[in-house]
């Protein structure tokens, strides 16, 4: 069975968890939707095609491999915003644009912003019946993307090219090992999460919901998945 691995490597990351009034977590690795955007920056979807984010959604299935989750960073962070009423039938395709107000119509707002910093993930993608792009061309698209790559957030820039492979292996688990040592890596693998559908090659010790599944994302419209979790103390 193949599989296309490739490593997430940047200063910072952020992950997003779902938002509580002023407060923007991140989780401890990459989710669903983080890296179906990933892929579709690489290839050059936009976010308003709908139909082809679709396709990226139910095409592939992913598990993420966690060599270091990275310490919390997190970030008190102010922005300056006019109200809804004040951008009705304004154009406001940037940030200039919707500044472009008289000043008593600004407002502030606060919010936390969570990242992970010196983080390293590995991640393995299976192609679904369906799928609209076989392995080998994801993996041409993430060497020379469409679209500026970033994890996350566009302050999140990568620190290392993502080094995509297409491995043959019986599991995603398999694969991601073979991955490392074949790059020479000795730090052992923490933790595997993987998605429905995917070979993982392990038991999970727990499943938990995660709100990353896309259903609109020019309009971030998010559904629940299951996420099996298998932790690895001694590296698998």
């Amino acid at each position: 069975m193949n599989f296309l691995v490739f490593q997430l490597l940047a200063p910072l990351a952020a992950w997003g968890d779902v938002a509580v009034g002023q407060m923007r977590g991140s989780r401890d690795e990459p989710g669903a939707s983080a890296l179906i955007g990933l892929l579709a920056a690489a290839l050059g979807v936009r976010r308003d095609d709908e139909p082809a984010q679709a396709a990226l959604r139910d095409g592939y299935a992913f598990a993420i491999g966690t060599v270091d989750a990275g310490s919390l960073l997190r970030d008190y962070h102010t922005a300056q915003v006019p109200s809804r009423s004040d951008l009705k039938g304004r154009p406001h395709r940037t940030r200039r644009d919707e500044l472009a107000v008289p000043k008593h119509d600004l407002h502030t707002i606060l919010s936390t912003r969570d990242y992970r910093q010196g983080g390293e993930w590995v991640v393995a993608v299976q192609a679904l019946p369906g799928a609209p792009h076989d392995l080998a061309a994801l993996a041409q698209a993430l060497r020379e993307p469409r679209f500026v790559l970033y994890l996350g957030r566009k302050s999140c820039p990568l620190a290392a090219p993502l080094a995509p492979r297409v491995v043959d292996a019986e599991s995603a688990h398999a694969a991601i090992t073979s991955y490392l040592q074949a790059g020479g890596s000795q730090a052992p693998l923490r933790r595997l999460a993987w998605g429905d559908g995917v070979v993982a090659g392990l038991d999970a010790h727990l499943t938990v919901p995660r709100k990353d599944r896309v259903i609109r994302r020019r309009g971030w419209l998010f559904g629940d998945r299951a996420e099996h979790v298998a932790v690895l103390t001694d590296g698998g």
